[in-house]
């Protein structure tokens, strides 16, 4: 075996700790700002009367949709760009200090219609950049995991994602929100509160995205044979790639069409599925916060027992067996009610989501020839978003046509199908692939 310096010769834990603590604090911006409080303040309170014939959601929605479009352009590239510098630490760095900066900043967006812009402009950045950051990020895991170790690091790594996403929501929750400014007190005039909760999120990212700064070594320049091209150039060397990836190896294309399948799936899931369960199965908005909880919870948990499985088996067997069982569950719940076949069989889809999103992640590192895995990754980013449009439309499709947002179940396990049929199209991968390339 060649030492190579993109790839690690040994697991050791304190990097590995280093690396998945990343995924901890960046829970702060995917699970707090975009998810549960500050998209929620800016929709239902910022932009509650908003003159015009459009409403906050919508802007919201479209804001995104935007920053989706610009990830799809740049993300191929920007991986690219780190791999071929040696500068994919640097770039984790740069990146993150910007998503941190970018949340601090939506302190200054006050409870009145006059800042939505500015919120909806902060967050669409903040999205982008989270995503620019997850490339370098995620490269990164064959730099402190090996072809034996790769499934159980991927798995920890989600899985502190997602446990950091819940232990950060409490803590704001009864610190700043709940009652009346929770804890401190916080006056939740003006949106104080609310605020005061994108400046911990700021911090709690900045703090745990430290450690994987001063752990993981550069990966040095010679590691890659990407060529270092300008900005623009880069996008004549990533077409170049395309065609011989295409010509000479089209298993990544077919992956990564695949995977943006069941990803937008997967993200369905977790949604749409707090709006199923107040509106379907009888939850109120206070009983579905301990359910969100638990859901987390069971994908964290699957996550890393699923890690070793996908060590011993190899990643493709445990996306599709995670895809199996969440389509059974998904057909089970069309046809229970209440709240406890809810509890049941909801927790069984999320506990598929973590092993799936994880192998995933696993699955294309071990297509990835050593040092391209930022392009790749990019790549990566760049599929998802395209396809990210999938599980919301087909929700709200079957949902109309149905007459019951039950039968938007049926949209997202439609687009689950879709990613597991087109899986079984790429091959089953060894342990050894992640050094061939």
């Amino acid at each position: 075996m060649t030492s190579n310096p993109a790839v690690a010769e040994a697991t050791r834990r304190g990097p590995v700790i280093a690396w998945s603590l990343w995924d901890w604090g960046s829970a702060a911006f995917n699970a707090v700002i975009v998810t549960f409080v500050f998209s929620v303040y800016l929709t239902d309170a910022v932009g509650e009367d908003l003159s015009g014939p459009v409403s906050a959601s919508s802007w919201l929605g479209w804001s995104i949709g935007a920053a989706s479009l610009v990830i799809a352009i740049l993300a191929p590239v920007m991986g690219q760009r780190s791999d071929a510098s040696g500068h994919r630490r640097r770039s984790l760095g740069l990146l993150t200090l910007s998503v941190v900066a970018v949340t601090a900043l939506m302190f200054l967006v006050e409870d009145s219609p006059d800042f939505l812009w500015l919120g909806l402009v902060l967050i669409a950045v903040g999205t982008v950049l989270f995503e620019l950051a997850q490339v370098p990020y995620f490269a990164m895991l064959r730099q402190v995991s090996t072809p034996d170790t790769v499934g159980r690091v991927s798995g920890l790594g989600w899985a502190f994602g997602y446990l950091g996403g819940i232990v950060l929501l409490i803590i704001v929750y009864v610190g700043l929100i709940a009652g009346d400014g929770g804890l401190l007190g916080v006056s939740t005039d003006n949106g104080l509160n609310i605020r005061w909760v994108a400046l911990v999120a700021a911090v709690w990212f900045l703090v745990f995205s430290i450690p994987v700064l001063r752990m993981v070594p550069e990966l040095p320049a010679d590691a890659s044979p990407v060529p270092s091209v300008g900005f623009f150039e880069s996008y004549r060397v990533l077409f170049a790639s395309l065609r011989t990836l295409w010509h000479e190896d089209r298993h990544v294309l077919q992956f990564l069409i695949a995977s943006a399948l069941f990803r937008d799936g997967l993200a369905g899931v977790f949604t749409f599925g707090a709006v199923i369960a107040v509106s379907v199965y009888g939850f109120t908005d206070d009983s579905v916060i301990p359910f969100g909880i638990a859901a987390n919870v069971a994908a964290a948990g699957g996550a890393i027992a699923a890690g070793r499985l996908d060590d011993r088996l190899g990643p493709r067997r445990v996306i599709t067996a995670s895809l199996l069982s969440m389509l059974a569950a998904g057909v089970i719940l069309m046809f229970v009610h209440g709240m406890a076949g809810f509890w049941v069989f909801g927790l069984v889809l999320c506990l598929f989501v973590g092993p799936a999103q994880s192998a995933s992640r696993t699955y294309l590192v071990r297509l990835t020839p050593p040092g391209k895995e930022g392009q790749y990754f990019g790549l990566y980013a760049m599929t998802g978003r395209a396809a990210s449009f999938l599980a919301p439309s087909l929700f709200g499709l079957f949902a109309f046509v149905g007459g019951d947002d039950r039968w938007g179940i049926l949209g997202i396990m439609v687009v689950l199908l879709a990613g597991l049929l087109a899986l079984l199209k790429v091959p089953a991968l060894t342990r050894d692939r992640a050094l061939d390339g």
